[in-house]
């Protein structure tokens, strides 16, 4: 199969980039499960952008840096910032549509734009500039570019193909140069390993929270990006700064929700188990600020309390402007016997959104030829130490858009690419699984091992035990993975096993606390430690 672009994911990075790409050859979009099911599709907040004439490119900026904590590069920052409006306007082009002023009651005077849009605010904004549709703007995002996409005869997408290795003419023997060919590809419907020539991979595949045994992350986050182009040999950045967001719904009978942090945009605050704010305690914004502050605080009310959450006090809004803002949300507590008008809300902190990524420029270009990374599978320098919440969708539009011109302008400049025979997958004398027990109580024992060792807070004893599990499982997958023929739930062992070892493998190195990474060994930020940690398989 020849393509001239592939696309690996299906979220807004993945399914821009192809809309952009169909102009300039043939595509491909991979998605290892159906193409709606993504992290983006669950993102509750919104999109960052400055609409509002109360607002300025350099205020963004600047609030994006703060969060950051001192490793954002603050020339990708403002490029970010300022092509923001443009790819907003493709957004709603392509049929995304936000939710205008004035259509909820009881909505915040306060700090109110002059926009047409109405903008909500969240942790570590200083203004009002996240475009949202209710309490669901990734499914809206994800509906009108997937229909957009499937409307364009140039694109082909293939759901339930498993990407599992690049094909690089190093693994090929050609040692002068190393770059992108192509990638193995495991169709699970008939088990059969399709193998794929394009000289343009594209890696959108979104993040790995389901390293973590909490996570508001879908079952498909699985750090399979990351870890193929770690296996590839590309450079990997930052892994040890994983956000932990801090309101993910406490309850039983529902798993891996989000109370969007746009709820405490909107006047909600944390309290204790006796009702009582805590926040201003550790930072003077309060329930507003960034993440990172706001997760460990959580964190460390639990443990001086013994209490198994927080809550988060909606009260000082009406019945209506909840149902109306956060129709999602508001129904999900309403499920539980929760009334968010008027009784607490039980939160608690879990894995959301990973920092550190595949190294690449602003173009999305990464240290491999003829590989590129968009999105949560990427570390552009936009996030640094700590991700300013809603940025994540504007890097996705913005990055995908410069990926596609960045490639057809190395293709007119004439940069030469490497030709070769690609051979077919072999399995030579891999037996079929004859029990899935191993995976399973593998997956498991990770996610654990990451929970308990290299979660909120960190030490170096913590990590070391991390360190030397993982390195055990990682030998006995890798041994179950040549024994056996790949299945969807074997090459998701094998990426997270992966992913979760450079996590830890990152954390190691940086010897101090910055932004997510917080060790009670270094608890001080130390400016000789303040940049990159990187690594590249020898």
């Amino acid at each position: 199969m020849d393509y001239d672009f592939v696309i690996v994911g299906s979220g807004i990075a993945g399914l821009s980039a192809a809309l952009k790409a169909a102009d300039h050859g043939r595509v491909l979009v991979l998605t290892k499960r159906m193409p709606e099911l993504s992290n983006t599709a669950w993102a509750q907040g919104g999109i960052a952008c400055v609409m509002g004439d109360d607002d300025s490119f350099d205020e963004h900026v600047a609030d994006t840096l703060n969060a950051g904590a001192g490793l954002c590069d603050e020339a990708v920052v403002r490029t970010m910032v300022e092509e923001g409006p443009a790819r907003i306007n493709e957004l709603i082009e392509w049929g995304v549509e936000f939710d205008k002023s004035g259509e909820f009651s009881g909505a915040a005077e306060a700090e109110e734009s002059h926009s047409s849009y109405d903008l909500g605010r969240e942790g570590g904004h200083t203004k009002r500039r996240v475009l949202h549709h209710r309490d669901s703007t990734g499914k809206e995002m994800i509906e009108k570019l997937l229909a957009a996409v499937n409307a364009d005869e140039r694109i082909d997408v293939l759901p339930n193909h498993f990407a599992i290795d690049l094909i690089t003419t190093g693994k090929l023997g050609f040692v002068t140069r190393d770059e992108v060919v192509g990638l193995y590809v495991l169709d699970e419907d008939s088990g059969e390993v399709k193998t794929m020539r394009c000289q343009n991979v594209i890696l959108c595949t979104g993040g790995c929270g389901k390293v973590y045994l909490y996570t508001t992350n879908p079952d498909t986050a699985t750090g399979d990006g990351v870890a193929m182009a770690w296996r590839a040999g590309a450079t990997i950045a930052n892994m040890e700064f994983m956000q932990f967001h801090p309101t993910c719904l406490y309850h039983h009978e529902v798993k891996s929700f989000l109370i969007s942090e746009a709820v405490r945009g909107e006047g909600a605050v944390l309290v204790g188990q006796d009702g009582k704010e805590f926040m201003h305690k550790y930072d003077e914004r309060g329930s507003l600020a960034p993440r990172d502050i706001v997760a460990r605080a959580i964190d460390s009310e639990i443990k001086r309390t013994g209490g198994p959450c927080v809550y988060l006090d909606c009260t000082a809004k009406s019945r209506e402007f909840w149902a109306e803002r956060f129709p999602l949300i508001f129904e999900t507590c309403q499920s539980i016997g929760i009334d968010m008008s008027k009784q607490p809300v039980p939160v608690v902190p879990a894995a959301h959104y990973s920092c550190g990524g595949v190294e690449t420029d602003i173009n999305g270009r990464s240290s491999l030829p003829g590989l590129y990374a968009v999105g949560e599978v990427a570390n552009t320098g936009l996030h640094g130490a700590n991700r300013l919440a809603s940025n994540s969708l504007l890097e996705g539009v913005v990055v995908s858009h410069r990926a596609i011109d960045d490639i057809v302008k190395s293709r007119a400049e004439g940069v030469a690419r490497t030709e070769v025979e690609i051979p077919e997958w072999e399995s030579g004398d891999a037996v079929e699984l004859d029990e899935l027990v191993v995976i399973y109580h593998n997956w498991d024992e990770i996610r654990r091992c990451m929970g308990d060792y290299v979660s909120i807070v960190r030490t170096g004893k913590r990590l070391k035990r991390a360190a030397t599990r993982l390195r055990n499982l990682a030998a006995e997958v890798q041994e179950y993975y040549w024994g056996h023929t790949v299945t969807t739930d074997l090459l998701e062992l094998r990426n997270l096993v992966t992913t979760a070892a450079l996590i830890v493998d990152s954390a190691q190195q940086r010897k101090e606390s910055r932004g997510l990474h917080y060790t009670l060994d270094y608890p001080e930020r130390d400016e000789n430690e303040c940049h990159p940690t990187r690594l590249r398989r020898s």
